[in-house]
């Protein structure tokens, strides 16, 4: 009796760390930012090319430099979020990390000679590893001696950058308050709806995996292309089977399908891998890297794009 006793006490133990700690891993990592749209009206930003195209896009250390506003309204923001339980990826210290990590950038270039290129954003999210970006906006109202704050709020998910929370809002008026302290007051009104639509899309990706994008290209020195055939069948549907094999549920999209080039989009990975370590989309690509090796004796050259885009190029590394 006392040996039943025991083994049920130990389990009920076991069942409450686990479900402690799987409580604890739901909580998105948020990492604060200012919105594009702020950095551009008060004049951090930068330029670089996409495939010969120039983009705008924000510089978040020379606003970092040069606001001292923003760093303490982003050391507010993250005060809230850390008080409810969200862990935080801090973006200055994410900027020194790419910094010191920094090399120099690949092109790769596919048969058709496109170019896999990524911003200097797509780099800051793979260092920083965050599940949710929160863009903020603000601005300053000004009636006579008071002073009142508008603000956007909006919570990205880094690998997708699809938005899945939002709020908007103006604090009360205020003679003497700071710019920090005033956008904290207007912020509080609705941060826990913003906190819960976060979770609810945390929630989401646990149940079914989350989304992020594939494409398979090849190199001109590859001997065949996606139509040749292994074990009798092509390859192509060989790599299409193992996407079906290693999503959550089977959910995948194909978009494109030719002989030289697949893309696969709203490709749903698992959170954690079979052994319960945490996984992301270059863990998850490297499988498929590693079974056109083991099993078809196929070299093939992983590269990423941000957090969420992953490409496999046939034929070498």
């Amino acid at each position: 009796m006392k040996k039943i006793t025991s083994w049920f006490i130990g389990a009920l133990l076991l069942m409450v760390a686990t479900n402690t700690a799987m409580a604890q891993a739901k909580k998105p990592t948020i990492m604060v930012v200012p919105s594009k749209n702020w950095c551009v009206e008060n004049g951090f930003t930068k330029t670089y090319s996409n495939q010969g195209k120039t983009e705008v896009e924000p510089d978040y250390e020379m606003a970092l430099a040069n606001n001292f506003d923003l760093k303490l309204v982003i050391g507010k923001i993250n005060g809230m979020m850390s008080e409810r339980g969200f862990p935080l990826k801090d973006l200055e210290a994410s900027l020194a990390s790419l910094k010191n990590n920094a090399a120099e950038e690949m092109l790769t270039a596919s048969k058709s000679g496109s170019e896999v290129s990524e911003s200097a954003v797509d780099k800051l999210k793979k260092v920083a590893k965050a599940d949710i970006i929160m863009e903020l906006s603000w601005k300053m109202n000004q009636r006579g001696p008071f002073k009142s704050v508008s603000f956007i709020l909006r919570g990205l998910d880094a690998y997708t950058n699809k938005q899945v929370a939002d709020g908007i809002g103006t604090g009360p008026e205020n003679g003497s308050a700071s710019v920090p302290v005033l956008l904290e007051t207007a912020v509080l009104a609705h941060i826990d709806n913003f906190n819960a639509k976060l979770q609810a899309h945390f929630d989401d990706l646990f149940a079914n995996g989350r989304e992020v994008g594939l494409k398979i290209r090849k190199w001109d020195s590859f001997d065949g292309d996606l139509e040749k055939e292994f074990d009798g069948e092509e390859l192509g549907s060989l790599i299409e089977k193992w996407v079906g094999d290693n999503t959550v549920k089977g959910r995948f999209s194909t978009q494109d399908a030719t002989e030289t080039m697949m893309n696969f989009e709203q490709v749903r990975i698992p959170l954690f891998d079979d052994k319960g370590r945490a996984t992301d989309t270059r863990n998850w690509a490297k499988g498929l890297q590693k079974t056109l090796k083991d099993k078809y004796k196929i070299d093939a050259k992983l590269t990423m794009k941000g957090l969420g885009e992953a490409t496999i190029i046939i034929g070498e590394k």
